[in-house]
């Protein structure tokens, strides 16, 4: 097996670029990032200059893996016309955003329903991806990666069969992917605690989605308890989880080259995540696959 990619979300303050910086800091060898200020509807043009520096230092970095997350406004399930064109707009920007950085994918939440159904918010989502994908050919090496939900509310992707027939109604399936979130998923129902329930848990995956849909890998612990339906991430270890369910997706071989991800509380000074990442590290059998900025931690 490869050497792991592991890292967290990071700020953009200052430029999207910087968060390459913040990234490799903390000797991590993967990043998320938004590529504006994500609780905006429009940001401003791409800095040429910053896809320029971003391209330099990825590589001086050691970056390898790097996947932005669209804004929490956009809602493709939306049943108001409105909304919705407003939020197809603003996810066709997100991918051009990310295309012009050159990053392959970009994490969207599926929307809610509002009230609509489940039925028509799974249509109404497909509509929304193939309209985009339609009108975006040159944005085929950039793919959307719907995140599977904790199921607050009337939110879509609370389950891999919802996540399943959306991508199942896309025209072009290839340009769309998974993310699977760890507190989500937990939090959505499905238990990875044990070996066995990690055994079932990757059989329902493979049989639904397929585990190679799966595009990156949230790593959050969770407050509430399993099907709780509560989106509150919690550090590594000290939540509901526990570290052992992190430590069956590390050393899984099947999980290889597929980028694992904080989005844990944390102040500006990252030690927060030093700590988680400094945990997960200590669950992987074979150190040599350890990234070497993390290594020694």
């Amino acid at each position: 097996m490869s050497v792991l990619l592991l890292g967290a979300h990071m700020s953009i303050a200052g430029g999207v670029s910087q968060a390459l910086d913040r990234a490799s800091s903390i000797g991590s060898d993967a990043v998320q990032v938004f590529t504006k200020n994500n609780r905006q509807w429009k940001g401003p043009p791409i800095d040429k200059e910053d896809v320029a520096r971003w391209d330099e230092e990825m590589s001086a970095l050691h970056i390898d893996y790097a996947v932005s997350h669209a804004s929490y406004l956009i809602n493709l399930a939306s049943p108001k016309d409105d909304l919705w064109e407003k939020s197809l707009n603003a996810h066709k920007d997100e991918l051009g955003r990310a295309h012009a950085y050159g990053i392959p994918h970009v994490v969207l939440h599926p929307g809610a329903h509002t009230g609509s159904g489940p039925a028509a918010a799974t249509e109404r989502i497909a509509a929304a991806l193939n309209r985009i994908h339609a009108e975006t050919p040159d944005y085929t090496d950039t793919m959307t990666l719907l995140e599977i939900m904790a199921g607050q509310g009337t939110t879509m992707g609370r389950t891999f069969e919802e996540l399943q027939a959306i991508i199942e109604r896309v025209a072009e399936p290839e340009r769309v992917g998974v993310c699977l979130d760890t507190c989500h998923a937990f939090a959505a129902g499905y238990d990875f605690r044990t070996p066995e329930q990690y055994a079932d848990f990757m059989e329902i995956v493979e049989q639904t989605i397929g585990q190679a849909t799966v595009g990156c890998l949230h790593f959050n612990d969770s407050m509430g308890g399993l099907g709780s339906h509560k989106d509150r991430h919690q550090h590594i270890g000290q939540g509901e989880i526990g570290v052992e369910g992190f430590r069956h997706f590390l050393n899984d071989p099947r999980w290889d080259g597929v980028a694992m991800l904080l989005e844990t509380p944390k102040d500006d000074d990252l030690k927060e995540d030093v700590v988680n990442l400094e945990t997960l590290c200590s669950l992987v059998d074979d150190p040599t696959r350890i990234p070497p900025g993390l290594r020694g931690m």
